[in-house]
């Protein structure tokens, strides 16, 4: 097993769990109750507090500060967390907050993501895996992004939006409704404009399949008809084209509506 290597100047609490192969760096700080998966490289100026758990083989880069308590009025100190799966960058400056018993009380951030510099995520939001947020995106509480969504640099978005899998924003979109999987928009407010093609090639959508969502899009953005008719006509054709299986339920899910 590899010893943690920990920097001299670095201040770790007696019953913080750090794994083998852990680096800490320069003047870093890490909490009591934090827990931190082998291989991880934590640098220099990098505080980590609250019950915050990070898994393995993560990048995490200066000046970063992860598991602050919630800027959230109603709470009132309960133990809630901040969870971190694997492989994930972290650059600069993020700040990411732990959740609130108003939610689940767990902000979570899956596997592979690539998260750049300035990047927010607050109380309760929910992020999969391998998405990409540019400097300076910001989500309020509460979000849900999936899988391989990508948001352009100063995408800001309000509480309680879902972002779907697959879609990506143009820099300095402003969300405030959902936006539906594999759709891309831009603007504020946000508009749609077509849907991700180059991103579905590079994950191995078939032609095929990337047609039938590019129907999917011009039924509902395009047919003019209301959204419930034009899931309707998705879901028809979700029954020969699996792919449209996730924008369906997702459709049927929209609390906050769509980016419409």
């Amino acid at each position: 097993m590899t010893e943690p290597l920990i920097h001299p100047t670095a201040l770790i609490h007696p019953r913080a769990e750090l794994g083998a192969g852990v680096s800490v760096g320069a003047y870093s700080i890490v909490g009591e109750h934090v827990k931190i998966g082998d291989n991880t490289r934590v640098g220099p100026h990098v505080v980590i507090e609250g019950h915050t758990q990070i898994g393995c083989d993560n990048r995490i880069f200066q000046f970063t500060v992860l598991g602050g308590d919630p800027q959230d009025k109603k709470y009132k100190g309960e133990p809630t967390r901040l969870e971190i799966g694997d492989r994930n960058t972290i650059r600069e400056f993020c700040t990411f907050h732990t959740g609130t018993v108003q939610d689940v009380g767990v902000t979570r951030l899956g596997n592979d993501n690539w998260i750049m510099a300035y990047v927010h995520l607050a109380h309760d939001c929910q992020v999969g895996n391998n998405t990409i947020f540019a400097n300076n995106a910001q989500l309020a509480g509460h979000v849900l992004i999936d899988d391989w969504a990508i948001l352009g640099g100063f995408t800001v978005v309000h509480q309680f939006v879902r972002i779907g899998a697959h879609s990506m924003t143009a820099m300095g979109t402003i969300l405030l409704q959902d936006l539906p999987p594999y759709v891309m928009a831009s603007g504020n407010t946000a508009q749609p404009h077509g849907i991700n093609v180059e991103g579905l090639k590079r994950r191995g959508f078939s032609s095929t399949a990337i047609a039938g969502i590019r129907r999917a899009y011009k039924t509902l953005y395009k047919s003019g008809l209301r959204l419930e008719e034009a899931n309707a006509a998705i879901a028809a054709d979700a029954a020969t084209l699996p792919e449209l299986g996730p924008m369906t339920k997702f459709l049927a899910a929209a609390g906050r509506g769509i980016v419409r």
